[in-house]
């Protein structure tokens, strides 16, 4: 698996769009680990799988109806007191679209990551990193079987040259 993502193959593999990813870096909701543009232009943004898996988290917040100052709070609440380096995946989040709570280890218990609301869905992490495996996956083979293709041609090329030689 590649190390970095640019922010085209980010945009493909999470379903953000383009515009998303900008804005979301430039307010500082999911900026890119590998490397950020920093507000210049010109200057490739490149995202970790660890932020594949967070867009996607993201996303999914803000399509059930989550504004974007309530993902950031509760994206700050996961990173000051949940232990995300070891554990993303087992990450549970659930959200009524007014509040994020986590669910916690024993799973009868929730956090209200902003002290408010109800619960109505869950957005289960794990199943978000695996998804976003499985596309890195299919992304690595058709650039892998898109190289061989262009490899081969060259190869043709630089044997038919060689014939006429």
């Amino acid at each position: 698996m590649q190390d970095a993502f640019t922010a085209r193959q980010a945009s493909a593999l999470t379903g953000c769009t383009a515009h998303q990813l900008r804005y979301w870096d430039r307010v500082a909701l999911v900026t890119p680990s590998v490397q950020s543009s920093g507000g210049r232009a010109g200057v490739r943004r490149l995202y970790s799988f660890r932020d594949l898996v967070w867009l996607r988290v993201v996303k999914g917040l803000l399509d059930n109806g989550m504004s974007v100052q309530r993902v950031r709070r509760a994206a700050d609440y996961l990173r000051r007191n949940a232990d995300l380096e070891d554990t993303l995946a087992s990450v549970t989040l659930v959200s009524d679209g007014q509040s994020i709570f986590q669910v916690l280890e024993e799973e009868d218990q929730l956090v209200d990551a902003l002290k408010e609301g109800q619960l109505a869905f869950v957005l289960a992490i794990d199943e978000i990193t695996q998804s976003v495996e499985e596309d890195v996956t299919r992304f690595e083979l058709d650039k892998r079987k898109f190289l061989d293709v262009v490899r081969r041609s060259e190869d043709e090329l630089n044997d038919d040259l060689a014939a006429e030689a």
